[in-house]
């Protein structure tokens, strides 16, 4: 955690993003970008805090996006490559999205075959989503895209080779917060199934779920990977990269309401696992927290739940060297990604607000939230 954040006069609860190790973060892709000749983009769905947008544009290549929001987003907020995909596009939409992006990748030959003419009257690259079914997780089925009977892209079985006009490059996205030997191969099954397809292709876009800024990511083999592609088939090589932007960059600071008991303590935090971290339940995982250890590792554990009436909106169980005090504040890391863009009302439980922690130490108040932005929503 950076050592110059000072809880004690912040808001609570409210997502910290820290600009340095963002920088961080950043400069560990520029680095990939600049040796490799790769563009790597700022996928959406992962991080969408627009005020920082200016920066991540500084050293990266643009933006990829999901929909119209997104695509929007990343033409108004960053300006540069924006690249779009989408399982299927809304017929009212789609002129606009056309308008805001310069690669429209598409999930399917019948939606290939119904836009094809608009986006090459307009000027833009068409790209495919490729299914190489070749699964390198474990555990983890929601987030994979060649599990059995992914509706995310078209396999070998289904790819018509004589319904190629105007399509210039290929997409895939696999991975899920993984190293670059699943990387290297994923790129063994694309070339074994769509090799004779990369021969008439100008890009290929490797999708997102590679954690090049994890301290333990190999990114000498993911410079191979991509020069592979660069070299064995003129290819120009994309990656789209949410969580490696802002991986570790991000806080949550709670405060503790209530200490409670039942069977164990419990403490009652003005945060939610269901409203503000939902991938705890979803996924599920144990977020990071400062200062805290496994359950008993340390003298004094505790179950840290939330206010709302769900009964299984927990946290997890952690302890500490000290007891916990009502108005302790409390920090969870690693809450920049897939945080601020799903979290939710759910129970009236207010937005937290947004704050960036600066260079010098001093924070900003990027957001705030209140009362309107629930009841505007339903």
């Amino acid at each position: 955690m950076n050592t110059m954040l000072d809880t004690s006069k912040l808001p609570t609860p409210c997502y910290v993003i820290d600009e340095a190790k963002l920088t961080e973060n950043l400069e560990i892709l520029k680095g990939v970008q600049d040796r490799t000749g790769a563009k790597i983009l700022l996928a959406q769905k992962a991080f969408s805090c627009y005020h920082v947008y200016p920066l991540i544009g500084q050293y990266l290549s643009g933006t990829a996006c999901s929909g119209l929001f997104e695509a929007k987003l990343g033409y108004e907020e960053m300006g540069r490559e924006n690249h779009v995909f989408s399982a299927a596009y809304r017929e009212s939409e789609m002129d606009e999205i056309i308008s805001y992006c310069g690669h429209i990748i598409f999930n399917s030959f019948s939606q290939l075959d119904k836009y094809r003419e608009r986006v090459l009257a307009k000027g833009k690259k068409i790209g495919l989503r490729i299914n190489p079914e070749y699964s390198t997780q474990e555990g983890h089925e929601i987030y994979d895209p060649c599990s059995p009977s992914s509706r995310l892209g078209i396999t070998r079985k289904n790819f018509r080779t004589d319904d190629l006009d105007g399509v210039s490059g290929l997409h895939f996205h696999t991975l899920c917060e993984q190293n670059s030997d699943d990387l290297e191969a994923t790129l063994n099954a694309v070339e074994e199934k769509f090799g004779d397809v990369l021969e008439k292709m100008e890009w290929i876009n490797f999708g997102g779920g590679h954690h090049i800024t994890r301290e333990d990511y190999d990114i000498p083999r993911l410079e191979r990977c991509i020069r592979r592609m660069q070299e064995k088939y003129g290819l120009e090589v994309f990656l789209e990269p949410g969580e490696a932007i802002a991986l570790n960059a991000g806080y949550l600071v709670t405060e503790v309401l209530d200490l409670t008991e039942n069977d164990m303590p419990i403490a009652i935090l003005d945060t939610s696992a269901a409203c503000h971290m939902p991938d705890v339940l979803e996924m599920p995982y144990r977020p990071p927290l400062f200062g805290s250890g496994k359950p008993k590792e340390l003298e004094y554990t505790y179950r840290l739940g939330s206010q709302t009436c769900l009964s299984g909106d927990s946290i997890g169980e952690y302890s500490f060297d000290e007891p916990l005090k009502i108005g302790d504040r409390l920090i969870f890391g690693d809450m920049a990604i897939y945080s601020m863009v799903k979290n939710n009302t759910f129970n009236g439980m207010p937005l937290p607000t947004i704050l960036l922690l600066k260079k010098d130490g001093t924070t900003e108040i990027l957001r705030k939230f209140g009362y309107s932005d629930f009841k505007e929503r339903l």
